[in-house]
């Protein structure tokens, strides 16, 4: 008699294929401790090299997904290694620095992010830290899919924290006529590539521009040091500098919002004044567009103009349509000139966005002497 054959293990399911990340960076420690991080995210595994020489090395064998890149390294630093990547090998790239014109300069060349060092004694910020690093380096991953047109692969997902909405900050309300005024306020929203964008969009604007307004998606340090440089820009004919509290918008300024406050559009008498808010993340962001465009909306309704620039996700759309509703003029960013063409696309969906244009003609767009404003 045969008796009963052995029951056959069952064949192993394979398991999500993981994207690789290349940490580069000079301690050991510091290696093995960011290892540790990003592995803690399931879709990522990690590979190390202590310096550019052996990343090139790894390069040879591995295409990462993003790369974690240092500033201060022996034999070749993060930036110089980082301008022979983007000019022989790009690719998304996370750079890891505190010092903001390292940073900028990063941007520029071509980094997708950029995150200050933690404070490495301080235990209790680094897990706020850590969730910052791993969202970063799925921004990077996800702008490198769209930028090789990989549109069968779905984005990956945001982590839920920070996804609030406006509401939080800024209750919904409609825009309501207080008066004659003369001023008018424009607004604009941007996220990855504004480094660049900024600097061109900036230099089309003349002398008697209405008062501005930006949120730029960007580490609370850098801020002040990124105004400076729009400021020093010899294109740029406007004043450039981070904006105070309870500061007035006037014509022929450009006013930087600081990281890590919302800001909001007030306002006072015939003008309007900035009110600079704590709050909770807004779309994963503080300070969020969303919560600027709301409260231009509710401010200055048809006396307000907005532009969505460049950048991932979905900041600014549902303030931009809340502007266009109230009687703003309101521009997307088109495809072509986007760095990352993702807040853009959504406000474009939402069907917030009269005009869209490249970047070369927002800002001729945007002056009240373009015709295009409603009053």
């Amino acid at each position: 008699m045969i008796g009963k054959s052995a029951a056959r293990p069952a064949a192993a399911r394979p398991g999500p294929v993981k994207l690789d990340v290349l940490i580069v960076d000079d301690s050991a420690v510091v290696r093995q401790t960011l290892k540790a991080i990003v592995e803690s995210d399931p879709l990522f595994k990690v590979t190390t090299a202590g310096d550019p020489y052996e990343a090139v090395e790894v390069l040879k064998k591995l295409v990462p997904a993003v790369m974690l890149l240092d500033v201060e390294m022996p034999r070749m630093d993060g930036m110089t290694f980082l301008r022979k990547l983007m000019r022989q090998h790009p690719m998304p790239v996370v750079m890891c620095t505190s010092i903001a014109e390292r940073a900028l300069s990063a941007l520029e060349i071509g980094a997708i992010e950029v995150i200050a060092k933690p404070d490495w004694r301080d235990p209790s910020k680094m897990s706020a830290w850590s969730a910052g690093l791993v969202e970063s380096l799925r921004n990077a991953v996800n702008i490198g899919q769209l930028r090789k047109r990989q549109k069968d692969q779905p984005p990956l997902a945001s982590s839920p924290e920070g996804r609030l909405s406006a509401e939080t900050v800024l209750t919904k309300q409609p825009y309501v006529n207080r008066g004659v005024t003369t001023e008018k306020v424009i607004a604009i929203g941007v996220s990855t590539g504004g480094v660049q964008a900024l600097h061109q969009l900036l230099a089309g604007f003349p002398l008697d521009s209405p008062g501005m307004i930006i949120v730029q998606h960007m580490p609370a340090d850098f801020t002040p040091a990124f105004a400076a440089r729009l400021n020093n820009d010899p294109k740029v004919e406007l004043e450039v500098h981070v904006c105070r509290n309870q500061e007035f918008l006037r014509p022929g300024q450009v006013l930087i919002v600081p990281g890590e406050v919302h800001c909001l559009v007030r306002r006072s008498g015939p003008g309007f004044r900035i009110d600079l808010v704590d709050g909770p993340h807004v779309n994963r962001h503080k300070p969020s567009v969303d919560v600027l465009f709301r409260s231009v909306a509710q401010a200055a309704g048809p006396h307000s103009a907005a532009a969505l620039l460049t950048g991932m996700g979905d900041d600014g759309a549902e303030g931009l349509l809340e502007i266009r509703q109230a009687g703003g003029l309101t521009i997307a960013q088109d495809e072509a000139t986007s760095t990352v063409f993702g807040m853009p696309r959504e406000a474009i969906k939402r069907g917030a966005a009269k005009l869209i244009l490249p970047l070369d003609r927002i800002a001729s767009a945007l002056h009240p002497n373009g015709g295009q404003w409603a009053d």
